[in-house]
């Protein structure tokens, strides 16, 4: 069976800093008309950063979508600042934790939620951190405590429910996975 839709139109909902909103009306594989509202995002990166000592280095931040505040590893959007995923990666680490790492390694992308966005992430393994020397200016409104982690503690965190970010808890089923 064929399963692709076929956009018959386009409507600009929304156009933001962040995301981009369309209302798309689609012609169905069994010839039926539908709309789908679909969210643009320019992707976004992941990033397992590893100490020497081999902890984690998360971030607790307000979440409004969620209303409260989460517990995630360093993550942005790719922009204008960046000429790819790798430079974001740099970027992010820079602002948010503070940390430039000796090595990237790509590890996998995924969809972030294919239900109603594009958004498409990256996730990379940062190890080798060592502190920055000029610290970029964090995101307007990003309030951060960042801290570290063993993987074992990680772990019961996502089993305590203090950790529901998908992002993270793929971080850290991978780390565990590297571990065996």
């Amino acid at each position: 069976m064929d399963f692709e839709e076929k956009v018959m139109g386009t409507e600009k909902i929304y156009d933001g800093a962040i995301i981009n909103v369309e209302k798309q009306t689609v012609k169905l594989p069994d010839g039926q008309t539908s709309f789908r509202e679909i969210v643009h995002h320019s992707g976004a990166v992941g990033i397992l950063a590893l100490t020497h000592d081999n902890k984690i280095i998360l971030e607790k931040q307000w979440r409004a979508p969620a209303k409260k505040t989460t517990i995630e590893i360093p993550a942005g959007k790719v922009d204008g600042r960046d000429a790819n995923f790798h430079d974001t990666v740099i970027r992010e680490l820079n602002e948010e934790i503070r940390y430039v790492p000796k090595t990237i390694k790509k590890l996998y992308g995924f969809y972030s939620s294919v239900g109603f966005s594009d958004e498409y992430m990256k996730l990379y393994l940062a190890e080798g951190l060592t502190p920055v020397a000029n610290q970029l200016p964090r995101d307007k409104g990003e309030f951060l405590e960042v801290f570290e982690k063993t993987l074992d503690e990680a772990v019961a965190m996502i089993a305590d429910g203090e950790i529901q970010d998908a992002k993270t808890i793929t971080a850290i089923q991978y780390w565990q996975l590297m571990q065996k």
